[in-house]
């Protein structure tokens, strides 16, 4: 009995081994389900995070590549500022200097309205003592004048130089005529201090002495009808004639040089009460 028994047992012990191990091997599967689970649970959490980490990188670099942007942006805006503020600094730098400029020169100004003011004055004393209602009628009377006169300079101007010009022809016919007269005269004494060599010539010589003496003596007397006087000089001092010719001539060149002087200084004081009265304000 005890030995039939035993397989008994031993079937009874397999079988609860049997059921322990298939027990335990649930147990087992169960665990590797909850693990599995747990782990496809994490692979969706990691999944899940990936595709955040992915989404957040782009979203970085889109944030990074936007910085970058707004850092360029902001490096052109702030170089930008930086040549405006310079053109700005430069422009108000020109302004002072020129508003500096105008300071000056309305200082100037007002210092030559004050110099000026006498003329002002001067004016109002011409219209109150005068036929003219105002300052104003003053200067148009003066410009007036002003170009009168000038006309009237020019006229002088160009007559004087007409004058001028035939003096001078006729001083250089005169120099022409006298230098002329000198050398027939200087041969013709030559001639005449040798009379006693050149007797086959004494008859021709004798005549153009004669011819040269009353040429001198014509000269002569046309000086002294020029001159409107008559001069105490013998009518055989041809020298003496020569002389006083040579002087005549000498005189008319000073006379017309001193009138071309005089003429400048007129030409030089007309433009300065020009400028004067130009410079007076209204």
């Amino acid at each position: 009995e005890e030995d039939s028994l035993c397989p008994f047992i031993r079937l009874q012990e397999k079988k609860k081994q049997a059921q322990q191990m298939q027990k335990t091997l649930e147990e087992k599967e169960e665990a590797f389900r909850e693990r599995m689970k747990a782990i496809a649970c994490q692979w969706r959490d990691l999944q899940i995070k990936e595709a955040q980490l992915k989404a957040y990188m782009k979203k970085s670099r889109k944030v990074l590549q936007e910085n970058d942007k707004l850092r360029t942006q902001a490096l052109k805006k702030a170089r930008r500022e930086r040549e405006m503020k310079m053109q700005k600094q430069s422009e108000l730098l020109r302004a002072k200097t020129e508003l500096e400029a105008l300071k000056n020169k309305h200082q100037k100004l007002s210092d030559r309205v004050q110099k000026y003011s006498v003329f002002s004055k001067y004016l109002e004393d011409v219209v109150k003592t005068s036929h003219f209602e105002e300052i104003q009628k003053v200067i148009w009377r003066y410009k007036t004048l002003m170009r009168m006169n000038k006309d009237l300079l020019q006229q002088a101007k160009e007559l004087l130089a007409q004058y001028t010009e035939e003096k001078e022809e006729e001083i250089l016919k005169y120099n022409n005529e006298l230098a002329q007269l000198k050398l027939h005269f200087d041969e013709a004494h030559s001639d005449e201090s040798r009379w006693a060599h050149i007797q086959k010539t004494a008859t021709q010589r004798t005549l153009e002495l004669g011819t040269i003496r009353m040429a001198i003596l014509n000269l002569f007397y046309c000086i002294c009808k020029q001159m409107k006087r008559s001069l105490s000089v013998p009518a055989d001092d041809n020298h003496m004639q020569l002389n006083m010719v040579q002087q005549f001539i000498q005189d008319l060149t000073d006379i017309s040089l001193e009138v071309k002087r005089k003429d400048i200084q007129k030409h030089q004081q007309a433009a300065k009460a020009t400028e004067a009265i130009r410079d007076v304000p209204p």
